[in-house]
C-alpha cells in the first residue's frame, strides 16, 4: 500500500510539474522572413500609397493560461521599400525618417489585453527619430500552432494603428500629403 501512495504521489506531482510548464510563458523570436511593418497615407489626395520595411527584429513573450504577453520590435529605418529607389532615398531623408540619425525604430509593449484566449490589443510605446508616443495597436488576427515546416511551437499575427507623422518630426507636406499615417504589422514568429 505504501509503494502505492509514493507512486500515486510521485505520479501527481509530475503531473503538477509538467502542467506548469505548459502554462509557463513561451518566448518567440520574430522570423524576419515573415514579419513585415507596412505604412499606408494618403498622397496629395490622389491615391493611397503603401511601403514596407524589409528588415525587422524583435521577441514576443505570450502566457496563454495568465492572458499576459510582451512584444518587443525593432524596425531598421533602412530597409524602407516604397517600390522605388529613388523614393527610397528620398524618404530616408532628413525632412521624414532621417536614417542617417535614426536608423531604426521601436516599438515595447507595456500591456497585452486579451478577449477570450487571443490577444485583442496591445499597448506600448513607438519610437521614431528619437520621439516615443503611446499607441495601441489592434490585433485583427492571432494564431498559435505548430509550424509545419520548421517543427516548433509558432504564433503568426496582424495589428494596426494610426499615427500622425507630424508628431514624430515627419510632417513635411502636411496637408498636401497625409499626416494620419496607418502602420500594419504582419508578424509570425517561432518559439525559442
Amino acid at each position: 500500500m505504501k509503494k502505492l501512495v509514493k507512486l500515486s504521489a510521485a505520479l501527481a506531482f509530475t503531473a503538477v510539474m509538467a502542467a506548469s510548464a505548459i502554462a509557463a510563458p513561451a518566448s518567440y523570436s520574430i522570423d524576419s522572413t515573415h514579419t513585415f511593418p507596412r505604412f499606408s497615407y494618403n498622397h496629395l489626395g490622389m491615391s493611397t500609397q503603401l511601403s514596407r520595411f524589409n528588415t525587422t527584429t524583435g521577441t514576443v513573450v505570450l502566457d496563454k493560461a495568465a492572458k499576459t504577453g510582451s512584444v518587443e520590435v525593432t524596425i531598421d529605418m533602412k530597409s524602407v521599400d516604397t517600390g522605388s529607389s529613388v523614393f527610397n532615398g528620398h524618404i530616408q531623408g532628413e525632412d521624414f525618417l532621417d536614417t542617417g540619425k535614426f536608423p531604426s525604430a521601436t516599438f515595447k509593449s507595456t500591456k497585452v489585453v486579451f478577449e477570450g484566449d487571443k490577444p485583442a490589443t496591445i499597448d506600448g510605446e513607438l519610437t521614431i527619430k528619437g520621439v516615443t508616443k503611446a499607441v495601441t495597436l489592434k490585433v485583427t488576427n492571432f494564431v498559435a500552432q505548430p509550424h509545419p515546416m520548421a517543427k516548433k511551437e509558432a504564433i503568426g499575427a496582424d495589428a494596426s494603428t494610426v499615427i500622425k507623422r507630424s508628431e514624430f518630426n515627419a510632417g513635411k507636406f502636411v496637408p498636401y500629403v497625409g499626416d494620419d499615417v496607418t502602420i500594419t504589422i504582419s508578424l509570425e514568429a517561432l518559439a525559442n
